[in-house]
């Protein structure tokens, strides 16, 4: 019974097998958009090396804080807006009002600025020689 079975399984393998249309071997056709050297490999491979960005320019870097400033709508008196502007003291902005600025700076240049260095950022000044020493600022 196990063999009669096993037979009629083979018998109809087979027989479907050989009614399969085979696959037709084409040539691959030349293409414009692919070169044969693109696949073949060479004897000499170039690299490409790139440098790392140019720093932030300061006056770019306190450009881009006033601007923030002037947006600002806490700053009491936007006239006194300057390089040496002090937060509290000349832009009439309270503690809180200042971590929002520099909230605002770290996303402005997309860094992260922790807060000891934080707490220490109370003028524009300041806020400009801490965005120029760091490397990942943009």
């Amino acid at each position: 019974m196990f063999r009669t079975a096993l037979l009629r399984t083979a018998r109809s393998a087979a027989s479907k097998a050989v009614h399969r249309p085979a696959a037709i071997a084409r040539p691959i056709a030349p293409s414009s958009l692919i070169t044969k050297s693109q696949f073949a490999p060479s004897a000499f491979q170039a690299a490409r090396c790139y440098s790392a960005a140019a720093g932030l320019e300061k006056k770019e870097v306190e450009g881009r804080i006033l601007s923030l400033l002037n947006n600002f709508d806490k700053v009491s008196d936007p006239t006194k807006l300057s390089a040496t502007a002090h937060f509290s003291n000349d832009l009439g902005l309270d503690s809180l009002d200042t971590v929002e600025v520099v909230m605002a700076i770290e996303e402005e240049f997309s860094i992260e600025i922790p807060d000891k260095d934080a707490d220490a950022i109370l003028s524009v000044d300041q806020a400009v020689e801490y965005i120029l020493h760091q490397p990942d600022a943009h």
